[in-house]
């Protein structure tokens, strides 16, 4: 098989490089073009014809967001960002994901060529693209799947197997590596074991990912201050909880869910999301300004309130404690589970002592099996509900699928479900 092509827009010469031969250590990879700004990158995406893109978010002439939208308008890419640690690199790479980024990774810090760190960004980098190129395989299958199928259902004349075998052979309707004659159509791609985020497959076929349905179009209104006045926080007794999970797609999955909790709320909402330090409370303030519940990155000793949701910060396992007749928030730096600190497990496992509130832990899209055995220890100690993300609305189906595969989810839903399903099982205890 022909590599994947991979094109690098990046303003500095040394940072293109470096990427490239990041990418180019790996033979299921080839950089087939450069771009040092975001007006050389639409046009580089016409010639080259890539399938995926790692994108700078700081350019000279037509920024990384910019950029991404002028792509996205005409080519169905998956664009990896690179960003800084500033603050105003993580606040604009929590924008780029809810506008359409598949994913983003930390550029490597270039303070005396650390060796070190260059490599641990490039590993990182490798397991996004081929997680990239895979989504985007599986998008180009069922997309032609669709249009094959829609195409036999409108032949009125002839239903038989020739015709429809004659249709697979037509390689303007399926092209010639998406489905063979003899192949009956894949819903996924097989995967024995979850993949956790640490340990990258040595193939693409050893990943399973699904496609998301097309994402909405957010309106940017960072000009409209949010009418603070319209919250009315709940700040009586808490008899309810949700806990949420996710990872890679999460900072848009977390957007449908929260922006559609209302502000009176009866429960407060813990959120892990799989995310350096910095760019947690970049998404928590993103959160906050398009949701009616108070969002905010989770402090040591915060004490819960109904109708505000905790983001987990970076670099820190959350936990949920009682002190006398309060719930609060406690962080800690203790290893990282399943590879990642903060922790799903840590914190769906902390819930395990709170029988007396009623507990609702959902799983969302993301890679791995962080929070499939924290939710099972919850479903057999008979929580109220655990709801896991359905397939065909994740980005990468690896947490909800471990969680469904234990048999820990008491319900799958799509993700345009969740919140109202979350707003009915507060709103009915």
């Amino acid at each position: 098989m022909e590599p994947y092509r991979v094109l690098v827009v990046d303003d500095s010469a040394f940072m293109r490089k470096i990427i490239t031969d990041l990418i180019e250590k790996d033979s299921q990879f080839k950089v087939v073009g450069t771009a040092q700004n975001g007006i050389e990158a639409v046009t580089s995406v016409e010639t080259s014809n890539p399938d995926v893109i790692t994108l700078d978010l700081e350019m000279p002439m037509m920024n990384g967001i910019d950029a991404m939208q002028h792509i996205l308008k005409k080519h169905k890419l998956p664009i990896i960002m690179l960003s800084g640690i500033s603050e105003a690199n993580t606040r604009d790479t929590i924008k780029a994901l809810q506008f359409g980024a598949f994913d983003f990774i930390r550029k490597p810090t270039m303070v005396g060529a650390n060796a070190q760190d260059i490599h641990s960004v490039g590993e990182v980098l490798i397991e996004k693209l081929k997680i990239a190129v895979l989504t985007r395989r599986k998008k180009t299958a069922t997309t032609n799947q669709s249009t094959l199928f829609s195409k036999i259902e409108n032949k009125k004349t002839d239903y038989s197997a020739e015709s429809a075998s004659n249709l697979l052979k037509d390689d303007r309707i399926i092209g010639k590596k998406t489905i063979k004659k003899s192949a009956e159509p894949k819903t996924h791609l097989e995967q024995s074991t979850p993949l956790k985020q640490t340990n990258m497959p040595a193939k693409l076929d050893e990943v399973k990912v699904t496609v998301p349905p097309p994402a909405p179009k957010h309106v940017e209104v960072e000009s409209v201050s949010k009418a603070k006045s319209r919250k009315s926080i709940n700040n009586g007794s808490i008899a309810s909880i949700i806990a949420i999970g996710t990872s890679t797609g999460g900072p848009k999955a977390l957007h449908e869910v929260i922006s559609h909790l209302p502000a009176d709320l009866a429960a407060p909402v813990v959120i892990v999301q799989h995310m350096p330090p910095r760019f947690t409370k970049s998404l928590a303030q993103r959160l906050n300004h398009f949701s009616e519940l108070e969002v905010c990155e989770a402090e040591h000793g915060m004490q819960l309130q109904n109708g505000r949701a905790y983001v987990a910060p970076g670099g820190y396992h959350m936990k949920v404690e009682r002190q006398q007749d309060q719930y609060v928030i406690s962080l800690s730096n203790e290893p990282p589970r399943n590879g990642h600190r903060p922790s799903v497990d840590v914190l769906f496992e902390s819930l395990l002592d709170f029988q007396e509130l009623e507990r609702h832990i959902v799983l969302m899209t993301g890679m791995g099996s962080d929070g499939a055995q924290g939710m099972k220890k919850l479903a057999d100690q008979g929580v109220a509900s655990t709801i896991a993300e359905a397939e065909e609305s994740c980005v990468v189906y690896g947490m909800p699928r471990s969680a469904v595969e234990l048999g820990a989810a008491s319900k799958v839903l799509p993700l345009s479900h969740i919140a109202p399903e979350l707003m009915k099982l507060v709103l009915k205890h």
